[in-house]
């Protein structure tokens, strides 16, 4: 999730950023290239986000080799990808915003390839047969831009920092470093080969492969994240960071990173992060991953994102309802992965009511206090304008997904019981563990859990554009 610390709603819509072509020139659409019957669609098939992802196959690994300098700014990559064709396929697409493409081949093979704004067209030198494993490998190189719109979104992807990079890619930012098919609807595992000048520290997803190699003034990290993510969540942040590692209280490997500027904050990150992702494996069910923790730089973001096993706080230090919220997301965006973006209340929404679960957990105000307040807003607030069952891909991020998506969680809770909703949120995450989810998915299993019609009580909540009574 984005989330601003100043409670400011984020808004979001498509990047597009001219990209440079090494090769072949650009194909017009409709060209030879993309007319061809057996070639992939250019995007993965969400309406709001046409051009977002790709069709034709599905990825199941990225192995990433970067190497990249804080002073130039210049990031050299090569990109491995495995996937498996759902498609017969005589060309596919790729995700890549700016970035300059210098070889690409397919098993081995040398492959044509071109580029049209954020997409790169690969050509194989034989047609893939549909329901057959290949592997894409892309050589590329240049200055990652990432990406930027209005003031109230700010800046995402790769972000250069005076020491390092703040990368934090919700919702599309994936593309402006690495090629991919960047949508939440095709997950994938990761290999990370990051290297960067000696004294530089390089926090990815998972966990260390290994210790880090230094020779002739270069260090090389290596990690991996054995299970599947969307590629938003992807993060090579890099810089200066002391580290607290260690275990929860049930035994989860921990890790914790502030910059130097933050370093106060280390241990309390540390601290508060194991503590509720413990609490939360009692809530939600098992903890998804292989580890947890933080990472706190010093870039004024103003937002936090998820990050898979890594959450990242952009330039403040997160009180523990921020922390919570995140760590909530390991499960409920991270694990559970909506397919469309409309659907993004699922992550939102889950995260927003964690907050007043940890709040009513610590002896704070109730989540039924708080409820309660929020629906004495008036009705010409805007949170009732905005249903947060349909995001809208130009205002991705309004804060009625945010906060009326919470209260629609409350609204069952009281509709159905304690006991009912607490174990509905339990066979949520475990009948969907690592998998995809959608809003009808949920209704149906609360409507079957509870034994109750609730289609007027989610349709109120998340459909109309007005208070519910």
């Amino acid at each position: 999730m984005r989330f601003d610390r100043r409670g400011v709603a984020l808004l979001t819509a498509l990047v597009s950023v001219l990209a440079c072509s090494p090769a072949d020139a650009p194909p017009p659409v409709g060209g030879s290239m993309l007319a061809d019957h057996n070639a992939g669609a250019p995007g993965i098939g969400d309406p709001d986000f046409p051009r977002d992802g790709n069709g034709g196959y599905d990825v199941s690994h990225y192995d990433l080799a970067v190497d990249y300098t804080p002073s130039s700014r210049r990031l050299d990559g090569v990109a491995t990808i495995r996937a498996a064709a759902t498609q017969e396929l005589s060309s596919f697409n790729l995700d890549l915003s700016g970035l300059d493409v210098r070889e690409v081949t397919v098993d081995d093979s040398p492959a044509r390839f071109a580029r049209q704004g954020d997409e790169l067209t690969v050509r194989p030198a034989r047609t893939i047969g549909d329901d057959t494993s290949f592997t894409v490998k892309v050589t590329y190189s240049g200055l990652p831009q990432p990406a930027k719109h209005n003031a109230n979104l700010g800046t995402y992807g790769f972000i250069p920092t005076s020491d390092g990079a703040f990368v934090a890619s919700e919702p599309n930012g994936s593309k402006t470093w690495f090629p991919s098919n960047d949508h939440p609807a095709d997950k994938a595992t990761f290999d990370f080969t990051i290297t960067v000048p000696a004294g530089v520290t390089v926090l990815a997803n998972g966990e260390q492969a290994g210790q880090p190699a230094t020779a002739e003034g270069k260090t090389t990290y290596r990690w991996r994240e054995r299970h599947p993510m969307a590629t938003y969540l992807a993060t090579v942040t890099l810089g200066a960071f002391q580290l607290r590692q260690g275990s929860t209280a049930a035994g989860i490997p921990n890790l914790a990173a502030t910059d130097p500027k933050f370093k106060d904050s280390l241990d309390a990150l540390y601290t508060s992060s194991g503590e509720i992702t413990d609490y939360w494996s009692t809530v939600f069910g098992p903890y998804p991953f292989s580890s947890t923790g933080g990472v706190i730089d010093d870039y004024p973001a103003g937002y936090a994102l998820e990050n898979q096993t890594k959450p990242l706080y952009g330039g403040f230090n997160p009180d523990e309802s921020i922390i919570a919220h995140e760590l909530a997301h390991q499960w409920f965006g991270n694990s559970l992965t909506i397919k469309r973006w409309k659907d993004l209340w699922l992550n939102e929404g889950f995260a927003t009511y964690a907050e007043w679960l940890w709040a009513e957990h610590k002896g704070g105000k109730s989540a039924d206090a708080m409820f309660n307040d929020l629906l004495k807003r008036p009705e010409t607030d805007p949170i009732w304008q905005y249903p947060p069952g349909r995001a809208k891909p130009d205002d991705l991020f309004n804060q009625s997904v945010y906060t009326r998506g919470g209260m629609t969680l409350h609204a069952l809770r009281k509709a159905v019981g304690d006991a009912t909703f607490f174990d509905l949120l339990k066979t949520w995450t475990a009948e969907h563990r690592y998998g995809y989810v959608t809003t009808e998915q949920f209704v149906d299993l609360a409507e079957r859990m509870s034994g109750k019609d609730l289609n007027a009580l989610f349709d109120a909540w998340l459909f109309q554009p007005k208070r519910p009574a």
